[in-house]
């Protein structure tokens, strides 16, 4: 039967996934621009507790942008070997800055200049170029630590809905589903 929180539920799956040798920080993330126009990409999730889970970009990017012009996203976990999947939706928001601090400062010194070099989501007229401009910031913080750039942080989804998704044979699937009322969560379950 399912707990009464879904966090709880959500821990749980992830240990159960990272038994199997399951990459559980990859995740769908989906957004939608403030035409209601949505898309979808591959994120990595950073961080997971009673207040949500988190990602990082540069908010400069396509993603960033919709959040921020349509502050709400759903992610979707599948993982086929366990016959699994969570999808959560909810509100967004921007992580405090120390936090986003944090987190960079424990990513790795490549990763740190690439959030400085990136234009994400922007066009790129070469690798070349890319290269060139890596190269360049490479140089500027030879033997510094690199600071977070002011335009690269993470997300935090605040969930509203959490379903669980247990395969079955003749898809007569298990779904669990939690849906927060106020400080409190309701637990139903749905049809396949």
């Amino acid at each position: 039967m399912a707990t009464a929180n879904p966090i709880t539920e959500f821990t749980s799956a992830i240990e159960r996934a990272e038994a199997r040798g399951i990459d559980t920080t990859v995740v769908a993330l989906a957004t939608a621009d403030a035409n209601g126009r949505p898309s979808v990409r591959m994120v990595l999730l950073r961080g997971v507790d009673e207040r949500g889970l988190v990602f990082h970009t540069n908010y400069k990017s396509r993603k960033a942008r919709e959040l921020e012009a349509n502050p709400f996203a759903a992610l979707c976990f599948h993982w086929p070997t366990l016959e699994e999947q969570i999808r959560v939706e909810g509100a967004v928001s921007r992580l405090p800055p120390d936090e986003s601090d944090a987190y960079f400062a424990g990513r790795p010194r490549g990763s740190q200049l690439g959030a400085w070099t990136s234009a994400q989501s922007e066009i790129l007229e070469s690798r070349t170029k890319f290269d060139e401009e890596y190269a360049a910031t490479e140089a500027r913080f030879e033997g510094q630590t690199v600071p977070r750039p002011p335009f690269w942080g993470g997300f935090r989804i605040d969930p509203s809905r959490i379903e669980f998704w247990y395969g079955r044979t003749d898809r007569l699937h298990d779904r669990i589903l939690y849906v927060r009322e106020g400080a409190s969560w309701q637990v139903k379950r749905l049809y396949p």
